[in-house]
Formats: structure tokens, sequence, C-alpha cells
């Protein structure tokens, strides 16, 4: 990571935004895990953001500003069985993020979350065939699983200049998936 922010420091002089949206899941029962199992979720879904999210402070703090969106998941809200440590590394990186808001803002960077539905991405393919998206995706409080470009666009106004009064806060894209029902 130190060796990317190099490159993007040298090509561009400075760094505006950060978007953590790397993630990895392994759908398992707490029975079946292997302690390999949340390391390799955690490494990723949660040590990746705060290494990310650390050199790029350091590096906003140094130039005045900037902001960082994490994605986290409706998973930090809601316990979904067999996903144990994705639902552990959203629920830290949801909390973790909040708090660097709170450290971050006299630096005027900004930090916010988003928290992701159910979205139609290749991952979820791997899981469910196309006719289980669609008959559960109706299941929906919007009728559908959410698009990747629907989390992009939420992404696109929190780091705008439209939003440069919003921080520490969650946005949820999630299509209801939380309602009650």
């Amino acid at each position: 990571m130190e060796r990317l922010f190099k490159v993007v420091l040298n090509e561009f002089g400075r760094l505006d935004i950060l978007v953590n949206n790397a993630a990895v899941n392994i759908r398992k029962p707490l029975v079946d895990l292997d302690v390999a199992d949340v390391e390799k979720v955690w490494d990723v879904a949660l040590w990746g953001v705060f290494h990310c999210s650390q050199l790029a402070a350091r590096q906003m703090v140094k130039q005045g500003g900037g902001s960082i969106v994490v994605i986290s998941s409706v998973h930090a809200e809601r316990p979904f069985p067999n996903t144990t440590a994705y639902n552990g590394a959203k629920a830290a990186v949801s909390h973790m993020a909040l708090t660097w808001a709170a450290e971050l803002a006299k630096n005027n960077i900004r930090l916010n979350v988003i928290e992701p539905g159910w979205i139609d991405t290749p991952g979820e393919r791997t899981h469910y065939t196309e006719e289980q998206i669609l008959e559960d995706g109706r299941k929906l409080p919007l009728g559908r699983l959410g698009k990747a470009e629907e989390i992009a666009t939420a992404v696109r106004y929190l780091v705008s200049d439209e939003a440069f009064y919003i921080t520490g806060s969650c946005m949820r894209v999630d299509g209801g998936i939380l309602l009650p029902r």
C-alpha cells in the first residue's frame, strides 16, 4: 500500500479522495470456520481499510484536507448468518470510520461511510443463480438487488463539494433491506 500511495503522489502530487471498497467474504457457519478463513476476510475488509485510511489521512493532514469514504455494509447493522468474519469486519470499519471522522475533522478531512445492501455483483453470482437473484430480489422493499452504479453515485456525492459539510455520516444505500417487514 505504501508503494501505491507513493506512485499516486508522484503522479498527481496530492491525494484528495480515498474510497475503501475492497472486501472478501467466506460464508460458513461458525462451527465450520477456520481461523485462516477469518484472517483472510479481516486482512482485506478490516486491516486493508485501516492501512489505506491511515496512509491517506497522513497525506491529507499534510496537504490540508481531503475526503475518505469507507464502503461498509448493512452487515455492520444486522448480523446475517454464516458471515461471522464479514459481519465483524464491517461493524468494526463502520465504527472506526466514525472515530476517524471525529479525529480528522479539525484537519479538513471528511470521512463518511456507505452501507450497501444486497448489490448485484459478480461475487453474489458465485452463491446464487440468476433465478435466485431475481426471485429473492423481488422480496426486497424496492423489488430488486442494487447496482454497483448506485453505490458509485453515493460515493460521487459524498466526495463532491456539494457534500462539503458532511462528515461522520453513514449513508445506507440498501433498497430498504433493513426496513421492518
